[in-house]
């Protein structure tokens, strides 16, 4: 693991725990992270922040945009799980029509 890799993965736990009252990044449903991330950014957007809160923010944010994107590959893979099952039904159906007209 590259040393920029294991730094950010670092701040991403350290970001998904908050002491500050925030639920912690990993409970987060997508459209809770979702919104909290748009905040985020808005804030940094706006500036006004010294370095160390906009670090921690920063980091925030980083450890909230994952969780967006771990939340839509799951449903990425749902979607194609059932899209796959479908095909696979279409298939047989398929099948089962053909054997008819071989009797």
């Amino acid at each position: 693991m590259s040393p920029q890799r294991a730094a950010k993965n670092s701040a991403s736990q350290k970001a998904d725990t908050s002491d500050d009252g925030r639920t912690p990044v990993d409970e987060l449903g997508y459209e809770q992270a979702r919104d909290e991330l748009a905040e985020v950014v808005a804030t940094l957007e706006r500036g006004g922040l010294d370095l160390d809160a906009s670090l921690a923010l920063w980091e925030r944010g980083e450890a909230l945009a994952d969780r967006c994107e771990a939340h839509l590959a799951g449903a990425r893979e749902r979607i194609e799980a059932v899209l796959n099952d479908g095909e696979e039904l279409d298939h047989e159906d398929d099948t089962e029509d053909d054997d008819e007209f071989d009797d």
